[in-house]
């Protein structure tokens, strides 16, 4: 009841302040586990793209951000789990793999952190790993206008999020630095295809 009253007030705020357009909800599977893999470049990035799916998403988020007791509190119950960045987080990725293996729509950011100026950057390895482990369909996203927030006078740019096609891990294959990059870097050019469609 929770995740979906706070997901309320999200989508009215960005509907009626940021004039938000959501197009390709019809690519993300209605049930099972899926990956949702958006672009990330500022904090608004985990609650708009969460709020824009019809399915209820957990989400993979920095430890730091649990540090803070209340803040903490809250994201875990709207199903945030946290990750170790720079470690190879083998309790996160277990527990990444055992969403996906009870159906639930798992969101994490291919790049790991925010892009400090705006641009795509190269996918972590985290990402393609926890695919190819799980054989779940990933679904990558586009979003701009969360980079302008507060930026330069524009407090209420537009927000507008593009969920592609569905990319399917290949399969059989060993868990390679090669086949890693090559899935992570398909995954990229999906969403800089998305994010023209902006330009």
């Amino acid at each position: 009841m929770f995740y979906y009253v706070v997901r309320f007030i999200f989508r009215l705020i960005f509907r009626l302040v940021f004039r938000w357009q959501v197009t390709g909800r019809e690519n993300i599977p209605a049930t099972g586990g899926v990956i949702i893999a958006p672009n990330h470049v500022s904090n608004v990035d985990p609650p708009l793209v969460g709020s824009a799916m019809n399915r209820r998403v957990t989400i993979m988020a920095k430890e730091e951000l649990f540090s803070f007791a209340l803040f903490g509190y809250i994201i875990r119950r709207l199903g945030a789990f946290p990750i170790k960045r720079g470690t190879g987080d083998r309790g996160a990725i277990k527990t990444a793999l055992e969403a996906l293996r009870t159906g639930q729509a798992l969101l994490l950011f291919p790049e790991g952190t925010r892009s400090k100026n705006g641009e795509l950057n190269k996918a972590q390895h985290g990402i393609s790993l926890i695919a190819l482990k799980s054989q779940m369909p990933v679904i990558p996203v586009a979003h701009s206008g969360t980079f302008k927030f507060f930026r330069n006078g524009k407090w209420f740019p537009r927000f507008i999020v593009r969920f592609g096609k569905p990319l399917y891990p290949p399969s059989g294959v060993h868990s390679s630095k090669e086949v890693l990059d090559e899935f992570g870097a398909s995954i990229m050019q999906e969403i800089r295809e998305l994010l023209k469609q902006d330009a």
